[in-house]
């Protein structure tokens, strides 16, 4: 009865053939963070996956290696998982989309890997959403996060599901939690207990087998996680960024607080404070990793990236004067870019452009060719910057490789300085929360100075934005956010004694035999 409202929300989607695997996009030096979360549920039971998709599509760039979607009706869950980007789909495949994913209860899922394998199999086993089932209970789940305690946790879920295999940290939050169900019989003791037990960052949405739909955050509320509605009250939704709300044209109603488990009825949604720990929102998705019009606390990210902009504009003003122009890395330098454009008079040359669908590793390329991917990917336009002093704009500078190429592209089409303006301060220590950077090796800005930086990448100069001008421009308080990647200080227990032992060991040389919080022998020593 609903079907027709449901398919004119799909209908002008169209068929793209699927790419193979070995092209799942590798965006060079771009960081990888875990995931995009999208949840809903409709009280008049009209078909929920358009919202689900939709939502999903609008989040596509928190997660490029796999995605996934799960719906509810009369007890069952129904799946459809897949490899790559969230696909176009064919107004005639609309029918066939809507038998396979029935029910008006729903979440999906948009991964990249910062735990776990990362061969073809493994990442298969690891696309979200994720269930688990134990003596009568049922659980469904989609993570966003990072699990920092997975040997301690999955020592318990072996006792209690011996068959139980490792492939991704949403099995264990998945799996804990019907644990604590079958324990507690209730869902919010359950996920209270989740919360005092897990050491990370997790938000997640999920339905039970009784169809509850609920979405909770750790303690800290490190990554984002917002609820809003439909304007005529039917569909309540959850969504990692608010562009999932906007793009189903649903009114974002909160940002979930830290240690909070929202359950939705009838009635709307109910909150719950379980616990609490000192905020620490991840200071990266204001510089890189959300979409520039989301809205975090009552502002839009572009608004903050054009401050820190100007911000760097204040804290450099003799490298201002000595310059003549101002360009971008695109795109999530753009805007920054503008704030340095508008607090320093100069004049932003629009002469950097992303090749939109060059995203593959460089499997196709030229025998005497010098330069890799990463120099396909730009554009630069040569007349716009021969001769002249230029400000790149960028978000980060983390290992340094896509930087170099850049800057030696510059040079070689002329330009007489290249001063670096980064957003985010100097990157010094790992992510246990979701980022995809887990070793101090390959953080240039680990064992390097600003200068130093600036000599191994070919700058003229390497201006990073200090950390009071980016906490300022955010709107937090600094004992609001998560710095740890920045300052060395974790909000979590576990991470900041992982962090404190492998520095040690770095500086010393030793060498990280991978992400840190993967390294079994370090559990032996805490």
């Amino acid at each position: 009865m609903h079907r027709k409202r449901c398919c004119d929300l799909l209908k002008f989607v169209l068929k793209v053939d699927k790419e193979p695997f070995f092209l799942i996009p590798n965006m060079g030096e771009q960081l990888k963070i875990a995931c995009g979360v999208f949840g809903a549920v409709s009280f008049r039971k009209q078909p929920v996956f358009p919202y689900i998709y939709w939502g999903l599509r609008a989040q596509n760039h928190r997660g490029h290696q796999s995605h996934g979607f799960l719906t509810y009706l009369d007890g069952q869950f129904y799946v459809h998982k897949s490899l790559d980007l969230v696909p176009k789909i064919r107004a005639s495949a609309i029918h066939e989309w809507f038998g396979r994913l029935p029910g008006s209860i729903g979440i999906g899922n948009v991964r990249y890997t910062t735990s776990g394998k990362t061969d073809e199999k493994s990442l298969i086993a690891g696309t979200q959403p994720v269930t688990a089932s134990k003596d009568g209970f049922k659980v469904a789940v989609s993570f966003n996060g990072n699990v920092v305690n997975t040997f301690q946790l999955k020592k318990e879920i072996c006792k209690h599901f011996p068959d139980f295999t490792y492939e991704c940290d949403a099995n264990l939050i998945c799996h804990k939690l019907l644990i604590e169900l079958t324990r507690q019989g209730d869902l919010e003791e359950a996920v209270k207990k989740c919360m005092e037990e897990i050491d990370g960052a997790f938000s997640v949405a999920g339905i039970t087998k009784d169809g509850t739909f609920f979405a909770f955050k750790d303690p800290h509320g490190i990554r984002p996680l917002c609820a809003g509605h439909s304007p005529d009250g039917d569909v309540y939704a959850f969504s990692s960024e608010t562009v999932g709300l906007d793009i189903n044209g649903f009114q974002r109603d909160f940002e979930l607080e830290p240690g909070e488990l929202v359950t939705v009825s009838e009635k709307g949604f109910e909150r719950k404070s379980l616990t609490r720990a000192r905020k620490a929102f991840c200071a990266f998705e204001f510089a890189y990793f959300a979409r520039p019009d989301s809205f975090f606390d009552n502002r839009y990210v572009y608004e903050i990236r054009e401050e820190f902009g100007r911000n760097l504009v204040r804290e450099n003003p003799e490298i201002v004067k000595d310059a003549d122009i101002v360009i971008s890395m695109p795109e999530t330098g753009d805007d920054a870019a503008f704030g340095v454009h508008e607090e320093s008079g100069l004049r932003w040359e629009r002469a950097t452009r992303r090749h939109r669908y060059v995203t593959e590793r460089a499997f196709i390329l030229l025998e005497k060719e010098r330069y890799t991917t990463i120099d396909k990917k730009i554009n630069i336009l040569a007349s716009k910057v021969k001769g002249k002093r230029v400000i790149v704009v960028d978000d980060s500078i983390v290992r340094g490789d896509t930087t170099r190429v850049t800057i030696e592209k510059l040079r070689r089409m002329g330009a007489k300085k290249v001063y670096m303006f980064v957003t985010f301060p100097r990157i010094i220590g790992p992510c246990f929360y979701g980022i995809d950077m887990a070793t101090y090796s390959q953080l240039i800005g680990a064992r390097h100075t600003p200068e130093e930086i600036a000599k191994i990448i070919g700058a003229d100069a390497v201006c990073y934005q200090s950390i009071d001008g980016f906490v300022r421009a955010t709107g937090f308080r600094k004992n609001e956010l998560c710095l740890g990647c920045l300052t060395g200080e974790y909000p979590t227990p576990l991470a900041q004694k992982i962090a404190d032992i492998m520095k040690k060991r770095f500086l010393e040389g030793s060498e990280e035999p991978g992400r840190l919080y993967e390294i079994p022998e370090l559990f032996g020593e805490i």
